[in-house]
């Protein structure tokens, strides 16, 4: 991975690039059983979705995505590396996704889980997310297909009065 000024050194999150996706794609094989493609990811990055990863010792050790659109904001990944998982990064982050949609005038954000991530689902509830929801046979899986449960949150409350 080539170095990036646009790093910021003190936090370690930067803009995802096109030159990430390679790094990114061998995380998506270790943690999913249906990864996304390449080209979802250069897509997502083209029509300029907010991409951003965290790097750590000049290693991609998390990514995540989010759309911003008339107000509202939709979680499209997140990702942690099998070798630093339970380390706070998903927090870290779901954060900074948080961060983005905020400054985007995001007044409140969407995500789908799978129903079997039990670890992620309670770092929503920890973090204030409700659950709205369910879409049967959402994800791709193993046995055929998975429910995703919903979840939102409010966003920038204090801007609204």
């Amino acid at each position: 991975m080539a170095v990036n000024p646009e790093i910021d050194l003190v936090s370690g999150f930067r803009e995802m690039t096109e030159a990430d996706v390679p790094e990114i794609i061998e995380i998506e094989r270790l943690v999913y059983t249906h990864p996304w493609s390449e080209a979802i990811f250069k897509d997502c990055i083209r029509v300029g979705y907010n991409c951003w990863v965290y790097i750590d010792q000049d290693k991609i050790q998390a990514y995540g995505l989010v759309s911003v659109a008339v107000n509202e904001a939709h979680i499209l990944n997140i990702c942690v590396s099998p070798e630093v998982q339970g380390k706070g990064l998903g927090k870290r982050m779901l954060h900074k996704l948080m961060q983005l949609a905020e400054d985007r005038q995001g007044n409140s954000i969407f995500l789908e889980v799978r129903e079997s991530n039990f670890i992620a689902q309670n770092l929503y509830d920890q973090e204030g997310f409700n659950r709205i929801g369910i879409r049967k046979n959402y994800y791709p899986s193993e046995d055929g297909r998975e429910d995703a449960l919903v979840f939102a949150k409010e966003l920038n409350l204090d801007k609204l009065f």
